[in-house]
């Protein structure tokens, strides 16, 4: 049974991300609504590996800042709650602090006064490895059962949290929640969960509103607002001039998800199937009928990212059309060179180092499954090479200079010039980083793999 006496609970949504920019009058609109919490997502793991396996943010400190200075005064002058989640990019301890740090400077330089709440999400080997042998972590698919040499390999590794750290955050006092790793969703749901709304209208909505106005007819860049209460809840953008139309905010479901209907989350799983999208006018839609299936087993999932060797990138562009017309050939040719004369140079055989050639403007994003194979004006190519250090792979780039810059194909009678993008040719782009990470803890506690502090932060 629903409490239909529980109040609704509205929530700000500046943008998908924070530093990423949003109208400071999206903002006061939101407030002029009643705004009941401001909740924005600081980190993902769209942009690879390193932001983790590093522990270096994706986003500027003028880009936090700028952003955090807006919805930090925003949240003080309305007496509401501001979750930020993933901070950093990454969520790991790195990152919290340096938002804390950023957020410390704000509310000193805006005399400001609010609590800060920091949940660190990273996770120490030792703990996890306690976690493996008593049979508590298991693979997602395609990954198989995970093996303790792995967790020892990783520089970094953290757990996504729900709600639960969040709303114990919140209820030991906090104004400004700065999470480590945690769902996207949690961070909008864990407000109207903690008021006591339903957990399945507040888990979809979350979902809906996670990249800000993407669920809108204008995702460029602002925030949405969503109201939720006991039956279900209502969106709309913040931009005056944009809409939220049924179709929009159904197509949502479709983002980054498995299956457009269910959705898991630590506590459970989000099912929509027999949710309804209504258009109560031209900008706003009312949906209800979403449930929640509480799981028998909270879970955490792993993230987590180890060195992959050392890289070092070349560009050149080509023009000519000669070879632009058998540029699969020429492609297949600069491999075998490339292969040849590493081995002839530096002694190297094909287990000591990889490289990859990516055509961009002919088949560099979808590689195979690319349909037209009409010549193109020109072509981008990037030498990506990866070896066990630096020096190594900046050498490989460099051998293979030459044929990046006047490799004919077997039938020219001329030498073709190519146009490297800089100078020097190589970029060396240090350590690369991959993902070796997808696999579940089954929680002890929904908390007990997450740390709340409190009080000053002088790091970051």
């Amino acid at each position: 049974m629903t409490d239909a006496s529980v109040e609704p609970v509205r929530i700000l949504v500046p943008s998908g991300a924070i530093g990423a920019g949003f109208p400071e009058s999206q903002v006061e609109r939101g407030l002029a609504l009643g705004a009941d919490v401001i909740a924005v997502d600081a980190g993902s793991t769209d942009s690879g590996p390193y932001y983790l396996g590093a522990a270096q943010p994706k986003m500027s400190a003028a880009a936090i800042t700028r952003d955090a200075r807006i919805l930090l005064n925003a949240a003080a002058r309305a007496d509401i709650p501001l979750i930020i989640g993933s901070c950093g990019t990454s969520g790991a301890d790195a990152g919290v602090d340096w938002v804390a740090g950023i957020v410390r400077r704000v509310l000193a330089e805006d005399a400001l006064s609010l609590p800060v709440a920091r949940i660190y999400s990273e996770q120490r080997v030792a703990d996890l490895r306690k976690h493996l042998d008593a049979g508590r972590i298991h693979a997602l698919p395609p990954l198989p059962e995970l093996r303790a040499d792995t967790l020892e390999s990783c520089t970094h590794i953290v757990g996504m949290m729900g709600h639960e750290p969040i709303v114990d955050a919140l209820a030991a006092g906090a104004r400004v929640v700065l999470a480590g790793r945690a769902t996207d969703t949690a961070l909008a749901a864990a407000y109207p969960l903690m008021k006591g709304l339903p957990a399945g209208p507040t888990w979809h909505a979350a979902k809906i509103v996670e990249c800000g106005d993407q669920c809108s007819t204008n995702p460029r860049g602002g925030g949405v607002f969503v109201t939720v209460d006991a039956t279900g809840f209502t969106v709309e953008p913040l931009d005056p001039e944009t809409s939220c139309t049924p179709i929009t905010v159904a197509a949502h479901m479709l983002y980054e998800t498995a299956d457009p209907f269910q959705m898991r989350e630590p506590a459970g799983t989000l099912d929509v199937r027999e949710a309804t999208y209504t258009a109560l006018d031209s900008r706003r839609v009312r949906v209800e009928g979403s449930r929640f299936h509480t799981a028998d087993q909270h879970t955490v999932k792993l993230e987590g990212a180890r060195v992959a060797g050392y890289e070092t990138m070349s560009f050149t562009a080509v023009r000519d059309p000669h070879v632009l017309g058998q540029i699969e050939e020429w492609a297949a040719l600069l491999r075998t060179m490339i292969a040849k004369r590493v081995t002839q140079t530096l002694g190297l055989g094909p287990d000591g180092y990889a490289f990859d050639i990516r055509l961009y403007g002919y088949d560099a994003v979808l590689g195979d499954l690319e349909p037209a194979r009409t010549p193109p004006r020109e072509v981008g190519v990037m030498l990506l090479v990866n070896a066990a250090d630096q020096a190594t792979a900046t050498a490989i780039a460099k051998t293979a200079n030459p044929l990046l810059l006047h490799l004919p194909t077997p039938d020219m009678p001329y030498l073709p010039s190519f146009a490297f993008a800089s100078s020097p040719a190589e970029v060396e782009r240090g350590a690369a980083y991959e993902f070796v990470l997808h696999h579940v803890v089954d929680s002890v506690t929904p908390t007990g793999m997450f740390r709340i502090e409190f009080g000053d932060h002088q790091n970051g």
